[in-house]
């Protein structure tokens, strides 16, 4: 069901014009500010299938007697746990009294994973392992999840798959930022004016990831075509598709879009999309697909760009308020969930 909680109305940087300036600086202005202010204690989680994931916890307060609520975080294309994004929010998860355990998905924890299959923005069974994984460690926990851009994708088709087998899981809040809901139409924006120069960006660092994998073993698909790919498009049909089991890219993007997954979920979900993102075309259809499910909170704005959402007077006086909202909405759905147990407890011992 939907809740009270209230978004604090995005007031986007009078300094920042335009979608390019937020998503371009805001990416500079979180590495700075957050650089040495996030520690990480990493853990190696070994996966069913002979592979791993190196997930990076954030230090709890020293003081806490019984473990913090426990908070995934899921980075974006190319991403990982250092991604400024992911230290703003594991920075504002440890003020708050949460842990943030940021996953690396695999090939993007500094080391090549071992199989040669590796992530995508359809892939939810090494979130489901993970969240698993802390379940049975730490029974009665509060686990929540937080997904940026791809990993917001994972993370929707992740609560929208298990809403369709009625077992909505062991998360009991989320949110998404900036999630392309439409995979295909993502891919064809990045073909066009700025996407393009994005996509340079994009594809160096999955070139440098085929290059690594070459180094340690054999890849499962055609190295040559990998490393010609000049648009997303390309590389996910010469690597993504035949590597995870589709078709071609379209089947791929068909299959793993999160808007075929948006009805189903039935945990209190938060979405926070700019209408002005340059990687996400914004389409009507999206918006009305939110407002159908109960359990979805909307939070839309018209500007921000992709993953800027930044606030202030100044360069000198920055805040990010996407990381700041998310995790003022996850603390807020922990908290009326631990109120309501303290009510049902009092109640059964009348």
């Amino acid at each position: 069901m939907n809740t009270t909680f209230t978004l604090r109305r995005f007031e986007p940087a009078w300094w920042l014009p335009g979608p390019h300036a937020q998503t371009i600086l805001g990416r500079v202005l979180r590495m700075r500010r957050n650089r040495r202010k996030v520690t990480y204690v990493r853990e190696r989680f070994r996966t069913p299938d002979g592979d791993f994931l190196d997930v990076d916890f954030s230090r709890p307060a020293a003081n806490r007697s019984r473990t913090p609520p426990i908070v995934v975080l899921l980075h974006g294309l190319e991403g990982c746990s250092d991604s400024g994004y992911m230290m703003e929010a594991a920075r504002l998860c440890t003020e708050a009294g949460l842990q943030a355990a940021a996953l690396n998905f695999r090939g993007r924890s500094g080391a090549p994973n071992r199989n040669s299959r590796a992530y995508h923005a359809g892939e939810t069974g090494d979130l489901g392992f993970l969240v698993d994984s802390l379940a049975e460690r730490a029974p009665g926990v509060p686990l929540a999840a937080i997904g940026f851009s791809l990993g917001g994708n994972v993370l929707l088709k992740y609560l929208g798959e298990r809403g369709r087998d009625g077992k909505p899981g062991r998360l009991e809040a989320a949110v998404a930022v900036s999630a392309p809901f439409d995979l295909a139409a993502s891919t064809g924006r990045m073909e066009r004016g700025m996407g393009k120069v994005y996509t340079r960006y994009f594809l160096q660092s999955l070139r440098d990831g085929v290059r690594a994998k070459a180094a340690i073993g054999p890849l499962g698909y055609a190295m040559t075509a990998a490393l010609d790919a000049r648009t997303l498009r390309e590389f996910d049909e010469a690597v993504t598709a035949p590597l995870h089991g589709f078709r071609d890219a379209a089947d791929y993007y068909e299959r793993s879009s999160s808007i075929r997954y948006l009805d189903s979920i039935r945990v209190p979900t938060l979405v926070i999309q700019a209408r002005d993102d340059p990687f996400h075309p914004f389409a009507s259809d999206h918006e009305s697909t939110l407002a159908a499910n109960p359990w979805l909170h909307d939070g839309w704005v018209e500007r921000g760009g992709h993953m800027g959402f930044v606030e202030g007077a100044g360069p000198w006086a920055t805040r990010f308020w996407a990381e700041a909202e998310t995790v003022r909405f996850i603390a807020s759905i922990l908290d009326r969930n631990r109120a309501d147990a303290r009510q049902d407890d009092m109640a059964i011992r009348r």
